[in-house]
């Protein structure tokens, strides 16, 4: 028949439910990695305010 299991409902609910706050973490993460500095330091590239502190100076 074309009911679903009870098993089936559950596993897909708990999918959602997962895939609903990891996909938004990932998301917020990112952003905070990124507003944070932490990108700049990690890649090694100046960061944007430090463009134009020296692009002034200069």
């Amino acid at each position: 028949s074309g009911e679903r299991s009870f098993a089936d409902i559950i596993t897909s609910i708990r999918y959602w439910v997962i895939h609903s706050i990891t996909i938004p973490s990932l998301f917020i993460a990112g952003w905070l990695f990124v507003s944070t500095g932490l990108a700049y330091d990690v890649f090694g590239s100046p960061r944007p305010n430090e463009y134009f502190t020296e692009s002034r100076q200069g």
